[in-house]
C-alpha cells in the first residue's frame, strides 16, 4: 500500500488486526485471511495509518475517522460528568454485531475514546464465568457490568485496556482488551495466561 492508496473500511479493520496480533494471533490470521489481505497489507495498513496519524499536517480525529469510515451509522448522546458528549458509530464487517465508537467532547473539539462496543439493540453475551471470558467474545463495558465492581487498572499500551475483576467464586483475574474487546485473561498482578480455560472463537 502506497501513501496515495485508498484507505477506508478495510484497511482500518487491519489497523485494528495488527495491535490485536500481540495477544490472539490465531484469530487475527483467519480475520485477515477473511478481508482477502496478506500479512504484508496489515503491515502496510499499520504504517499507513500511523503516518496519518502522526502528520504534521494530520487533520483532527474525528475528521480523520470520518475520511477513512465515511459518515456514522449511528449517534448517540452520552453524559460524562456534567458535559453532554455525542457517541458516533461505525459498522465493521469483521465484528457485525459490535460498532466502532468514537466518544467526542462537546463541540466535537477532541476525541476522548475510541473502541469497539456490542451495536445497538444487539443483547450482550451472558457472562458468569471464566469460561464464558473468550477472546474476542465481549467488550470492556460487558465485562465491567457483569463483574461490577471491575477495577480499571493502568494500560500497558496504547490502545488496551486492563480490568482487574472477581469471578462468582471469588478468583481473582484480568481481562486484557485491544480497542476495546476482550483478548485474554491473565493472573493478576499480569503474566502468564490464567489457567487452562476453553478459549475457543
Amino acid at each position: 500500500m502506497t501513501p496515495s492508496a485508498p484507505f477506508g473500511p478495510r484497511e482500518f479493520q487491519l489497523v485494528l488486526l495488527r495491535r490485536m496480533a500481540d495477544h490472539q494471533p490465531g484469530l487475527v490470521e483467519d480475520a485477515r485471511r477473511a478481508l482477502g489481505a496478506s500479512a504484508t497489507d496489515m503491515r502496510e495498513a499499520n504504517r499507513h495509518w500511523q503516518a496519518m496519524v502522526r502528520s504534521p499536517r494530520a487533520r483532527g480525529a474525528l475528521a480523520r475517522y470520518r475520511s477513512v469510515l465515511g459518515e456514522p451509522g449511528h449517534r448517540a448522546a452520552r453524559t460524562i460528568g456534567d458535559l453532554e458528549c455525542e457517541a458516533l458509530m461505525w459498522r465493521l464487517p469483521l465484528w457485525p454485531d459490535l460498532r466502532f465508537e468514537v466518544v467526542t467532547a462537546p463541540g466535537g473539539r477532541a476525541v476522548w475514546n475510541e473502541w469497539l462496543v456490542r451495536a445497538p439493540g444487539v443483547p450482550a453475551p451472558p457472562l458468569r464465568t471464566a469460561a464464558d471470558l473468550r477472546p474476542w467474545s465481549c467488550t470492556v463495558e460487558e465485562a465491567a457490568r457483569a463483574f461490577a465492581p471491575a477495577r480499571p487498572l493502568p494500560a500497558d499500551a496504547p490502545t488496551r485496556t486492563r480490568l482487574a475483576v472477581v469471578l462468582p467464586g471469588g478468583e481473582a483475574l484480568v481481562a486484557e482488551f485491544t480497542w476495546g474487546l476482550l483478548q485474554r485473561l491473565v493472573d493478576p498482578p499480569g503474566g502468564q495466561p490464567a489457567g487452562p480455560l476453553p478459549f475457543t472463537p
